[in-house]
């Protein structure tokens, strides 16, 4: 067998594990979504136990919950008899990993998690291991066999306990009513972060930065305007110093192909009006939609009043990490 085939191979089993796993899910499930939400509204966590692979698992099941709004901590069961065990706090949920149900260590450690008040909620492949025997609930994760040509090495049983983390974590999530702006508010270093917190007045170029100029200004002068904003175009107000249109360097070349006296028109004369434009006070997401969605450079940003105060330039998003 060579190694593409060996490849697709280990996938077919563990497919073919998740599937498995799948078809037990049973009401059990509801009743594990219905302990960690009760703990959580009363300012419980969750701790997740577990020895070896199945203690890596748990390390990421942790982190998936913790990101959406599930406060988890991951507990070694070998320092939990050491001190660690003061972490615990009556109320919280313990997620307990092992598939065999059978891990020594995770055993010594369960009678002195029964010394609280909390509730145990076993990832388990044997429902009626020892751990099975102890907890209240058991996620059932079963699985025909390893991919593992010995069926030995945790692989397949990884897998399952890993998709029944994430299934667990999101199904937490809805219940709870967990929205974007809360998943911003624990990945503010991350782009989803970025574009779902910052406003549009934190990204928008601003004061000198932006050229403004009244409809009555010569384009002449407002390439001068443009130029000293470094900017590629102006925004254009009517006498109450409202947005009216826009003019743009590509606007230019369009209009020099057929008008030679376009240097001496009016901007009021050429403009573009009714630009698009966004409120100061919106999220960078919707700026962000905008590029997406039309075919534009610019983005003016304007106040309340519809007067312009400031310019979204494309060319700044890959800086400001929101793309």
């Amino acid at each position: 067998m060579n190694h593409l085939a060996h490849a697709r191979e280990v996938f077919d089993i563990e497919l073919a594990a998740l599937k498995a796993v799948r078809s037990q899910l049973d009401s059990a499930f509801d009743a594990a979504v219905e302990l960690v939400v009760q703990c959580l509204s009363q300012r419980g966590k969750l701790v997740v136990v577990g020895v070896g692979k199945s203690g890596n698992v748990g390390q990421k099941i942790a982190a998936t919950l913790t990101s959406t709004g599930s406060t988890s901590i991951v507990l070694s069961s070998v320092d939990a008899m050491h001190g660690d065990l003061g972490v615990i706090n009556d109320g919280d949920v313990i997620l307990a990993l092992s598939y065999s149900g059978e891990s020594e260590e995770l055993l010594n450690l369960i009678p002195a998690l029964k010394r609280f008040s909390v509730k145990i909620i076993a990832f388990t492949g044997f429902p009626q291991s020892s751990l099975g025997r102890y907890s209240d609930v058991i996620l059932n994760t079963r699985i025909p066999k390893e991919a593992c040509p010995f069926n030995l090495a945790p692989t397949s049983s990884t897998t399952a306990m890993l998709v029944m983390g994430d299934a667990l974590a999101m199904a937490v999530l809805q219940a709870r009513g967990f929205k974007k702006k809360d998943y911003a508010k624990h990945h503010p270093s991350g782009a989803i972060g970025r574009a779902l917190l910052l406003k549009v007045r934190e990204i928008m170029r601003s004061g000198q930065r932006v050229a403004i100029a009244d409809e009555s200004l010569l384009v002449k002068e407002a390439l001068f305007l443009m130029t000293q904003a470094k900017s590629g175009s102006v925004c254009v107000i009517n006498p109450k110093g409202k947005l009216a249109g826009v003019f743009t360097d590509g606007d230019l070349r369009r209009h020099m192909a057929s008008d030679t006296d376009i240097l001496a028109k009016r901007l009021g004369d050429v403009m573009t009006p009714n630009p698009i434009c966004i409120g100061e006070d919106s999220l960078a997401a919707e700026a962000l939609k905008i590029f997406n969605e039309r075919n534009i450079d610019d983005l003016i940003v304007v106040n309340a009043k519809k007067q312009p105060v400031g310019m979204v330039d494309s060319q700044d998003l890959p800086k400001l990490k929101l793309m």
